[in-house]
């Protein structure tokens, strides 16, 4: 008995082994394509978060820059407010009615404090008087005779034109004698609105070094 023997072509075996590979690579490929999308995508919303937060420091960055730098410049010009009130200028809130109508109760007077060496008749000056800050008027200086009569205010032998005092100047019984000549480095102060009011007349002839300093202005404070 003859056995046959089935001999199959070796370009089929080729074939087959080709499809096989071919299989094998396709699923391969297409295991590995979802693989490379998933990580495109997960790289892709990386690189879109970090330029998110790259804005979002972009954006915050000018904000907190302008606002230090805001807060630095109110500073600096409060500490030199600070230091010119302090130090060269002076500033107080009058409370005191004998020099209106020029400085009113309640005004603001802001006066310069190292002008002592240099006032002039008609300056107003700002001094201490029994603990109280007393703005008075310059009517005389170094050297100046003063003397007042029934007249009025006499100075050098010349009677004084005062067009905004609207008060007689008159002596006091208990006070300075009069006339007297103001020493060197003082000057003779009186106020505006006279009547009773304190100023050299009583306590005679101030010393420039003593005083606050020059008023420059003043700030008006009107009611409401």
């Amino acid at each position: 008995m003859t056995t046959k023997t089935t001999d199959i072509p070796e370009n089929r075996l080729l074939q087959d082994e080709d499809k096989n590979s071919g299989t094998e690579a396709a699923t391969r490929h297409e295991t590995q394509e979802p693989e490379a999308a998933t990580r495109q995508d997960t790289q892709k919303q990386e690189t879109a978060a970090c330029q998110a937060a790259q804005e979002s420091v972009v954006l915050r960055s000018p904000f907190w820059k302008d606002l230090l730098f805001l807060l630095i410049k109110v500073a600096s010009i409060v500490i030199v407010l600070l230091l010119l009130v302090t130090f060269l200028y002076g500033i107080v809130r009058y409370h005191e009615p004998s020099m209106a109508l020029a400085i009113k109760d309640g005004d603001l007077v802001l006066f310069y404090r190292y002008s002592t060496a240099g006032f002039l008749p008609q300056d107003v000056i700002m001094l201490n008087y029994n603990g109280q800050h007393h703005a008075r008027r310059v009517v005389a200086t170094a050297g100046d005779t003063v003397d007042i009569t029934d007249d009025g205010l006499i100075v050098n032998g010349a009677l004084q034109h005062e067009p905004e005092i609207f008060h007689k100047t008159e002596r006091y019984q208990e006070g300075v004698s009069f006339p007297l000549t103001v020493p060197e480095g003082h000057v003779f102060v009186l106020a505006d609105s006279r009547t009773g009011a304190a100023d050299s007349r009583i306590y005679g002839c101030v010393k420039a070094e003593d005083t606050l300093g020059k008023v420059m202005t003043v700030i008006r404070r009107r009611g409401i």
